[in-house]
């Protein structure tokens, strides 16, 4: 016989657990679905289109390199309550913290000019103009900080999450071969064997997976939050379910290309959107879609972290919590930001590939040093305390750098010497 009371309160505390959840997550669902942003959309659908199913189990191995990266800033903000940039200006000196955050400057104003592009390119699918792309964005974006709430903030950003999963049914839709899937895509293999182009699809996932922005944005993000030591658990659990997502999104749009456009060089998600258009209307629509959401969503997340570090740095105030007559310099930094680097994409013949190139190669040098900072700061017991890194946590991480400082030397090597490895 059922207890009726018993089965009343287990569904009452699953439910506040489900309802505590969806309070205190979001920081790490935004930063892993935000950094499938343009360049990761149409580096997933190059993957597809080059190597078919092949990578699936890289991807896959990316979903833990991108949780224990990613919860190592959930620890550090909600104990220090300092921001990315603070902490590293803290731990490390003037020196490190300077270079940090010019670098982070540098790369997140030239990433915010290729969402631009991925933005413009994918309206322009529909016949909207660049400039007219350019100021809706501008103007939602304004919206979105000028609210004066960072919870606000958050839950219009966690919708453009939703968005981002367009790419599962596309996939569906297309009726890919799920026995091909398992045979070719979850063993692990070198398609082609070790090449200079494989090298860079691998190192270019990863790039797309984990980048130095994320670890500035999530930190800040936990900060303006509000988030304590106790919501550390519920920090992590956004942490992995945004990893997953981002991952899950990623296989899909290999799965997709993958099924259509095997062996055909891709070279950027817009021109993916317009061959689909010709295979099947409205996969290619959905493909436009979400390379129109995907700019969007890193647009909004790289913008911010940026203000949040100079606002961090400089001891503005800078919190979405705060009005505009608040944080004057904060919403400054934001606005300029963001208006110059959406201005780069309306420049007649400006060198957008080249932008593009140059930010893959910043990012990728910027990356290993990062990580060292913060597996640093994680092993500081006199701020951290209990929750300093374990013994595991630090095999894993200082594993993370080992392998993407390796990759980027082959790849290197492979550039340099193209057929050493052929």
């Amino acid at each position: 016989m059922f207890n009726l009371p018993n089965i009343y309160y287990k569904f009452r505390r699953l439910w506040k657990a489900i309802s505590l959840f969806f309070i205190l997550s979001g920081p790490g669902i935004v930063v892993m679905v935000a950094d499938n942003d343009a360049g990761g959309i149409t580096t997933y659908a190059a993957t597809g289109a080059k190597y078919g199913y092949h990578l699936i189990w890289f991807l896959l191995l990316l979903i833990p390199v991108a949780y224990y990266v990613q919860e190592m800033t959930v620890r550090l903000g909600a104990v220090t309550k300092r921001g990315h940039a603070e902490a590293i200006f803290a731990g490390f000196g003037a020196f490190w913290g300077w270079f940090s955050l010019l670098d982070l400057a540098l790369v997140n104003w030239l990433t915010l000019v290729t969402e631009f592009i991925g933005m413009t390119s994918a309206l322009m699918i529909f016949g909207i103009p660049p400039y007219l792309t350019v100021i809706i964005v501008c103007i939602l974006m304004g919206i979105m900080v000028l609210n004066g709430r960072y919870w606000t903030w958050e839950k219009i950003a966690l919708v453009f999450c939703a968005v981002n999963l367009i790419y599962i049914p596309a996939a569906f839709m297309v009726k890919p071969s799920v026995s091909q899937i398992v045979g070719q895509g979850l063993i692990p293999n070198l398609p082609g064997g070790l090449t200079n182009n494989l090298f860079f699809i691998l190192m270019a996932n990863i790039g797309t997976t984990i980048a130095p922005w994320m670890l500035f944005f999530q930190q800040s993000a936990v900060v303006d939050k509000g988030m304590k030591e106790k919501d550390i658990p519920w920090g992590r659990l956004d942490t992995l379910v945004g990893s997953v997502m981002t991952v899950v999104v990623a296989v899909f749009i290999v799965i997709l290309m993958g099924t259509v456009f095997q062996g055909v060089e891709i070279d950027d998600a817009a021109q993916a959107s317009r061959l689909l258009m010709g295979k099947n209307q409205y996969v290619g629509t959905f493909m436009a879609i979400g390379l129109f959401d995907a700019g969007l969503l890193g647009a909004i997340c790289i913008s911010l972290a940026s203000s949040w570090a100079f606002g961090e740095v400089f001891g503005w105030a800078h919190s979405l919590n705060h009005k505009i007559r608040e944080a004057p310099w904060f919403y400054a930094n934001y606005f300029f930001t963001l208006i110059t680097a959406a201005a780069v994409v309306l420049i007649p013949k400006a060198p957008l590939v080249l932008i593009t190139l140059f930010v893959q190669v910043i990012a990728v040098t910027l990356l290993p040093a990062a990580l060292v900072f913060l597996i640093l700061l994680l092993n500081n017991k006199k701020t951290m305390g209990e929750y300093t890194n374990s013994l595991w946590q630090n095999v894993v991480n200082i594993s993370i750098v080992v392998v993407i400082v390796v990759l980027s030397t082959l790849y290197g090597i492979s550039t340099l010497f193209p057929t050493l490895f052929k």
